[in-house]
């Protein structure tokens, strides 16, 4: 089919017409894409007519169209029950200790629950406190033994002086074994629930005021 210049235009008045009549939506509508359809006919050059092949394939795209925003739309509220269902979910652990997979503490009642995992035993274990500009404020050394290992710190720097609680503090671990090689795993901290926040669409629990995904938990304790 050739499409003159009046032609286009037609088109593209009728399209810019419907979709200003709908909402403010940049999105092609049902409405847009049957009007389209309609104008391409009353408008087709009659020595050159639209080929009943290629209308076929438009309206078997306008088929396909309908049916994907459907499913986006389906989708979408599935997503959206699916989230909701997981914060509900995520409420239980409001009260509950938990440990997580993660290495940022709040300062609370004057000290932050740490933990840190071993591949096998170490021969030496530095344990690195910095608060939240990444300065470090207090370094010491932890148990070598391999797997889970706790450490609770006092809020306390390198020097004594006590801190004040509210602060984030993160915990870095420096394990080798007498090879030299390196035999850290992971870091995780804990402590007790005390909200969920959804707003980011992910299910997330507040611990002080650091907060953690609910696939990172390992461990919880009433």
């Amino acid at each position: 089919m050739s499409v003159t210049a009046a032609t286009a235009t037609s088109v593209a008045s009728t399209a810019t017409t419907s979709s200003s009549s709908s909402t403010t939506s940049s999105a092609l509508t049902s409405s847009d894409f049957l009007n389209l359809l309609v104008s391409e006919l009353q408008n087709q050059n009659p020595l050159d007519p639209t080929d009943s092949t290629d209308f076929i394939n438009q309206l078997t795209s306008y088929a396909n169209y309908e049916q994907q925003q459907t499913l986006n739309t389906n989708l979408s509220s599935l997503a959206t029950s699916f989230n909701s269902m997981l914060t509900l979910n995520a409420t239980n652990y409001i009260g509950k200790t938990v440990e997580a997979k993660g290495d940022t503490a709040t300062l609370q009642n004057g000290q932050a629950s740490f933990g840190y995992s071993l591949n096998s035993a170490a021969s030496s274990v530095t344990l690195t406190v910095s608060d939240s500009s990444g300065n470090a404020v207090w370094t010491g050394s932890g148990t070598t033994t391999a797997g889970s290992n706790s450490f609770t710190w006092d809020g306390k720097t390198t020097d004594g002086t006590q801190l004040s609680d509210g602060g984030q503090y993160s915990l870095s671990v420096t394990a080798t074994d007498s090879s030299g090689n390196s035999v850290y795993g992971y870091t995780t901290i804990s402590g007790t629930v005390t909200g969920v926040d959804s707003s980011s669409g992910t299910a997330m629990l507040t611990i002080g005021k650091t907060s953690v995904s609910t696939s990172s938990i390992i461990g919880v304790t009433s």
